[in-house]
């Protein structure tokens, strides 16, 4: 068994890494070709967000083929490398592996429109009622869940875009075939599995509207979703003693998660809960702007920490991936404190119990998008909802301020590498526009002793060192205060004490910490005295005792 409480993932969208060809799309060369950087940040494994055969109307999470690398992203043979000198560096492969819906445009589907009965038991088909669709659910990305068929007067299942059809899990067949799928890419010597939406795969046995919601009770975490998991492991990942795995958990619950990274279950190593991302989502709405609620952030934080442990469970712990916009942008500050506050928000997560993910260019504090104009959009997901706002009765300049906000290409504008054209990322014209502050923020600073990346350096290298923070037991602290997020670690008879400040204010500490304490790593660059702390703005220490 890995031992989770060292390792820390980094996640590559590849489309948006390193474009070596001047397409500009980022590629598979482009990954190889900053082996080094990711080696010298110190992680341990490298998610890469789907790079196989697709139509890309959802950015590869619609996959056409499943064993073949699409021709943007380069060849097989540019994966072995990859997979070769990432090993060498001592860092392996997280897959991220799609297995609820395919694209339309997979052969299996394709199969299934042809009236091929042995793949039309593969997709969800179902007849409509009196003219409608068989349910009222609602898309992920807006509109009905179900599309039309004319030839065959049927509707198909997409919980997604309408290009992404959902698989019929109860289909022993195509269990058999996602088996076969996840074997072939351990057998290229991928260590890490990362499962899309993978609470949704089971369905119900009766589907119905949902006369109080969107539908999404009636297929998240559904009734077979243990036993899938627990097959899947055991014919796949379960037979190797070295391969990590975690599962994104959609509008999960506690229980659920528990069981599925609890090692007893025989499921998954660790999952990805999202409760603590929707802290600034007024009444659940994701398309409306206010400012975060600070008290639920903790609660949710700390709530999982505690439950997680008490379980036996494992939490992936991050802030940021390609459908969140950027931290620092969102609850830190992204103007005149812009790396104390990605400093702190960083110190608060990698300090926590579990294994911390990395996103790309969140090491080096990079920001929301700044885009002004529809124009600049490309992620479907936003293209939608500025219609759907606009019907709503909202102005130009409001949705365009609520896209700056909330939309999932704040996380996916090209890596910052240097000052130079386009970042440095592509001699092309990049397929998303470069954030305009990449000459301000970059790579290039991160040997400045203060620097973002540093920092993050710093909190890899001291989870590797202490296992207090690998192994320790939290206890949450000053749990209602307003300004500052605390909690102690134990393990051993060492104890570690973080303290955050996450607003731009001074705010005094109303703690006794034992004098005894040294700070082990602070934002603002200097040791701290553990006596009558005054935290400054965003500012953030950890104290080993």
């Amino acid at each position: 068994m890995v031992e989770l409480g060292g390792k820390v993932v980094y996640q590559i969208y590849p489309k948006s890494f390193q474009d070596t060809d001047g397409d500009g799309f980022g590629d598979l060369r482009g990954v190889i070709e900053h082996l080094d950087y990711l080696a010298e940040l110190g992680v341990d494994y490298l998610w890469i967000t789907p790079f196989f055969t697709s139509p890309q109307y959802d950015n590869g999470y619609d996959i056409a083929d499943y064993r073949n690398i699409d021709p943007r992203y380069g060849t097989m043979e540019d994966f072995d490398e990859l997979v070769r000198e990432a090993a060498k560096r001592g860092m392996y492969l997280m897959m991220d592996m799609v297995l609820n819906h395919t694209s339309t445009k997979h052969e299996w589907f394709q199969k299934a429109l042809k009236g091929d009965p042995k793949y039309r038991n593969y997709y969800i088909f179902k007849k409509g009622k009196n003219g409608l669709p068989p349910t009222n659910w609602v898309s992920k990305f807006g509109g009905n869940a179900w599309s039309y068929l004319p030839e065959t007067d049927e509707y198909y299942l997409h919980l997604f875009h309408v290009t992404q059809a959902d698989l019929n899990w109860e289909n022993p067949e195509v269990r058999q075939d996602i088996y076969d799928t996840v074997n072939f890419w351990l057998e290229k010597g991928v260590k890490g599995l990362r499962f899309d939406v993978i609470n949704l795969i089971s369905k119900p046995d009766v589907y119905e509207d949902d006369l109080e919601g969107d539908g999404h009770r009636f297929y998240t975490d559904g009734p077979k979703i243990h036993q899938y998991l627990q097959e899947l492991n055991e014919n796949t990942f379960g037979k190797y003693d070295d391969v990590v795995t975690v599962g994104e958990m959609s509008s999960t619950t506690l229980e659920n998660s528990i069981r599925y990274s609890n090692p007893e279950s025989n499921e998954l190593s660790m999952i990805f809960s999202f409760h603590h991302l929707k802290v600034d989502y007024p009444s659940g709405n994701k398309w409306e702007i206010e400012p975060f609620r600070f008290h639920d952030l903790k609660k949710h934080l700390f709530t999982w920490q505690e439950e997680m442990e008490k379980g036996g469970g494992w939490n992936a712990l991050f802030w940021c991936n390609h459908d969140q916009p950027r931290i620092v942008s969102r609850i830190g500050n992204e103007k005149e404190y812009r790396v104390k506050s990605a400093k702190c928000l960083a110190t608060a997560i990698h300090g926590l119990k579990g294994t911390p993910y990395i996103y790309q260019g969140e090491e080096i504090g990079m920001t929301n998008a700044g885009y002004t104009s529809i124009d600049e959009y490309m992620d479907i997901e936003s293209l939608n909802y500025y219609n759907i706002l606009k019907l709503q009765g909202k102005s130009e300049e409001e949705v365009i301020r609520i896209l700056g906000a909330k939309s999932r290409d704040n996380s996916r504008t090209p890596m910052q590498w240097d000052a130079s054209e386009n970042a440095g990322f592509t001699k092309g014209t990049p397929w998303l526009k470069v954030c305009d502050r990449y000459k301000e923020i970059n790579t290039e600073s991160r040997h400045e002793p203060d620097s973002v990346f540093q920092y993050y350096k710093e909190l890899v290298k001291l989870r590797k060192e202490l296992p207090v923070i690998q192994k320790g037991a939290v206890t949450p602290l000053l749990r209602e205060d307003k300004e500052i997020l605390a909690y102690k670690r134990e393990y051993q008879g060492k104890e570690l004490y973080v303290f955050c400040n996450f607003f731009d204010g001074e705010v005094k500490v109303p703690y006794s910490i034992p004098e005894d304490c040294k700070s082990i790593l602070s934002n603002y660059g200097e040791e701290i005295s553990a006596r009558e702390l005054v935290l400054r703005p965003y500012e953030a220490v950890m104290f080993l005792r």
